[in-house]
């Protein structure tokens, strides 16, 4: 289906809910026999989360757990509970995190959990005061859980990406953009994923035997240089658990990534869309500048305040622990659309990550190197107008992406 047909969501509802929730369920999760499966997702996605549940079970899960969000009682919260409770979770909610990774279970989570559009008008800083608990991201690097995150279309979330529409219409648009970019729009999305990822994987092998020493970003309002580490590991979109279970973490993917140096990034760089943070907040006009690997000026036309917030988190949260390269062949990108979600603006061009790394992206010897950090706030800095260079240990440099596309 291409993205721009207006399908009429009752022709969409019942057929691609149970695509997307089969995609989900076996290629993004890849549900075991006998795994309890928790499933997170905000009030607006019982139907998926149903199909979700169906299908788990169908492949033989033990039990399903579905831990609905209610954003509204989110906003309330930012509104009114006291400042010093805002990132306060019981310790409950933590014991549940380790429970997950312990017992080996599977995890979905559908965004945004939190629509954009709850939080409107809530003061953005106490919008981005919510709890960020270590055990989310520990679950991670542990590889303790085969996890997806996908989106699931509400209709909140499809009037803010699509005003010019009617509810309805904008409905129906989010759900065809959705369609597209997940690659149900084939008869086999499983099968365009695997030869999507065998692509990326391809790319991936150029960078990793080229062993850059740093790359270069140029392009209006960017200037910069980002080190990498002797070991960092060029990886694409899919993971594999310590019991062996392959999984797509998030679907659509479209990055190749690695962990940076966190000590050598150097230079300015300009965000080229909106950055929606966590807890709801919209940065926009975002400028970046970077001395000795540390973020020491944030500029933006819009929430700056908020992502400073986060900033001051801990040490860690100033430098990167991610960058991501996409090419102009994304599905996400080729729509030229701002979703004000994470999961998918992220995978419509070039992005680096500020704060926590990933440290399966580098070999044993340099994980104690990578950055550390409870948070992690992705942002766009790339496009066809961005070129990225690669310069090797002796001084070589070679074409990474120019206008969009694989120069390697």
């Amino acid at each position: 289906m291409d993205a721009s047909t207006q399908t009429s969501p009752s022709a969409v509802d019942a057929e691609v809910v149970t695509r997307l929730a089969t995609l989900l369920v076996g290629f993004g999760a890849n549900v075991q026999p006998d795994q309890i499966v928790e499933v997170r997702a905000n009030l607006e996605q019982t139907a998926l989360v149903r199909k979700i549940a169906e299908l788990a079970y169908r492949r033989g899960a033990r039990f399903v757990d579905a831990l609905y969000v209610d954003p509204w009682v989110r906003r309330a919260r930012a509104l009114d509970a006291p400042e010093d409770t805002l990132e306060f979770a019981p310790q409950w909610e933590r014991d549940r995190l380790r429970q997950l990774g312990e017992q080996r279970c599977a995890r979905i989570s559908i965004v945004p959990l939190v629509p954009f559009t709850a939080l409107e008008g809530v003061d953005p800083v106490r919008a981005g005061k919510q709890p960020t608990l270590p055990e989310s991201f520990q679950l991670i690097v542990d590889r303790t859980t085969n996890w997806t995150l996908g989106p699931g279309v509400e209709r909140s979330w499809a009037q803010r990406v699509h005003p010019e529409l009617g509810e309805e219409d904008a409905y129906a648009r989010l759900w065809a953009d959705v369609i597209h970019v997940c690659r149900l729009d084939g008869a086999d999305p499983e099968a365009a994923w695997r030869e999507r990822f065998a692509e990326l994987t391809r790319i991936a092998g150029a960078l990793n035997d080229a062993r850059f020493d740093h790359l270069r970003y140029r392009g209006p309002g960017t200037d910069l240089t980002i080190g990498l580490l002797p070991t960092s590991i060029w990886t694409t979109g899919t993971e594999t658990t310590v019991a062996g279970i392959e999984h797509a973490p998030n679907l659509p993917s479209e990055e190749i990534f690695t962990a940076p140096d966190p000590e050598r990034t150097e230079g300015v760089v300009s965000s080229t869309r909106p950055l929606a943070m966590a807890g709801g907040a919209l940065v926009t006009g975002l400028r970046v500048t970077f001395e000795g690997g540390r973020a020491t000026r944030v500029d933006a036309e819009r929430g700056a305040e908020a992502l400073e917030h986060q900033l001051g988190r801990d040490e860690g949260a100033r430098r990167l622990g991610e960058v991501a390269l996409v090419d102009a062949t994304s599905r996400v990108g080729e729509l030229e659309t701002t979703f004000y979600n994470t999961l998918l603006d992220e995978n419509a061009a070039p992005h680096l990550a500020l704060g926590g790394a990933y440290p399966q992206t580098v070999a044993d010897e340099d994980r104690g190197r990578v950055n550390s950090s409870i948070v992690h706030v992705d942002f766009m800095v790339g496009g066809t107008d961005v070129e990225v260079t690669g310069v090797t240990r002796d001084g070589r440099e070679v074409p990474i992406l120019r206008g969009g596309a694989w120069q390697l």
